[in-house]
């Protein structure tokens, strides 16, 4: 049994890794420390809120003291750390923040883990394992092979410096201290509570309410699509059995460029406004409620400053050592996540407050 410290475990993927762990996990405690930055994030907790498992603590990672009392009134062996401000436009516009919970924060976790499980011995058997992301790797040409672990690091944005920095140190918590640590490196996720602002449900939300579906550029930047559930596989095989010291990428075997994706959401939503006509008076803005075309949306708007043309990721390291394996389709995890979204209209309408609006506005003009 492990005892489970989750950071940032309100937030888009660490609240859907606590939803697998608790339904795949019924012996483990998780105990969840996170800010609650944003609104909306104390609601993806919900449906396990009244769990006896579950123990959450709002909480700054920052805070040495609080995390150190954590470990150890809580008897924690495992910390999984998600806590990040992730989102690269914010980063270009306010990089501070970024500094402050990705490279400030992890330290502050590293030291407490460090203190508690080392040099008070109170968990000789331990993991840290901190999640991180493809973007540390730069951007890659359209022949390039996927990422590895050995590709070298060349962040781009402040947001991808940051979590480059929080990686090295905890490489070197574990070279200097001897601290158990693991880490991964995921390509872009996607499915439920993934907040608004990000693209697949900005899409979404948009599509629904007949508003312009802003496209960076030309469109065509490259990404490899993740499901999130895929990556609360990842990582739960990479506790299990990842060596310790080791760095694992996760990814989802999906590249596409950004007008495909877009375009393919606005399919799904027509098939699926066919497909149930009762939409049309839940939604009586979106296009295929008037019987238009959704594409008719897509707006290309100015392109993201330093805009990496293309990420993906090569995760044989983890398939071959492991046996990971993505398995949720690029297009049957889009219809999966529109259904969602669908169904849940309290919760996204509950995070996009007016701050939100004004955000939206200042990142995506033409």
């Amino acid at each position: 049994m492990s005892r489970l410290l989750v950071t940032g475990g309100a937030g888009f993927i660490g609240s859907n890794f606590v939803h697998h762990w608790l339904r795949h996990h019924p012996s483990d405690p998780v105990v969840v420390l996170d800010a609650l930055t944003y609104a909306g994030n104390r609601a993806n907790l919900d449906l396990v809120q009244h769990d006896p498992r579950l123990t959450f603590i709002a909480g700054d990672i920052a805070d040495t003291g609080q995390v150190e009392e954590l470990l150890r009134s809580q008897r924690i062996d495992t910390v999984v750390h998600f806590a990040a401000e992730s989102h690269v436009d914010r980063s270009i516009h306010g990089p501070d923040a970024f500094v402050q919970t990705n490279v400030v924060g992890t330290h502050s976790l590293l030291k407490a883990a460090r203190k508690v499980w080392v040099a008070e011995g109170r968990a000789p058997e331990h993991r840290f394992h901190h999640v991180s992301t493809d973007e540390v790797y730069g951007s890659l040409g359209p022949a390039d092979p996927g990422f590895s672990e050995t590709t070298a690091y060349a962040p781009n944005s402040p947001y991808s410096a940051t979590k480059a920095a929080s990686d090295h140190l905890v490489r070197a918590y574990h070279h200097t201290f001897g601290l158990k640590v693991t880490t991964s490196n995921c390509s872009n996720n996607y499915g439920p509570y993934h907040f608004p602002e990000k693209l697949i449900p900005l899409m979404i939300v948009n599509i629904l309410h007949g508003r312009a579906l802003p496209v960076y550029g030309d469109g065509r930047n490259v990404r490899d699509w993740l499901h999130v559930s895929d990556h609360c596989r990842g990582i739960e095989l990479i506790l299990a059995r990842g060596r310790v010291g080791e760095v694992y990428n996760i990814g989802g075997g999906t590249e596409c460029e950004n007008i495909y994706l877009v375009q393919t959401l606005c399919r799904i939503a027509e098939e699926t406004f066919a497909r149930e006509p009762d939409l049309r008076q839940t939604y009586p803005d979106c296009p295929a409620s008037l019987g238009q075309a959704i594409a008719g949306l897509i707006t290309y708007v100015t392109d993201r400053a330093g805009h990496d043309r293309r990420y993906a990721i090569d995760y044989g390291k983890i398939k071959s050592e492991l046996g990971y394996q993505a398995l949720v389709a690029l297009e049957a995890g889009l219809r999966t996540t529109f259904e969602w979204y669908l169904a849940n209209p309290t919760w996204w309408r509950a995070v996009m407050d007016g701050s939100y609006r004004d955000w939206i506005a200042a990142n995506y003009s033409r």
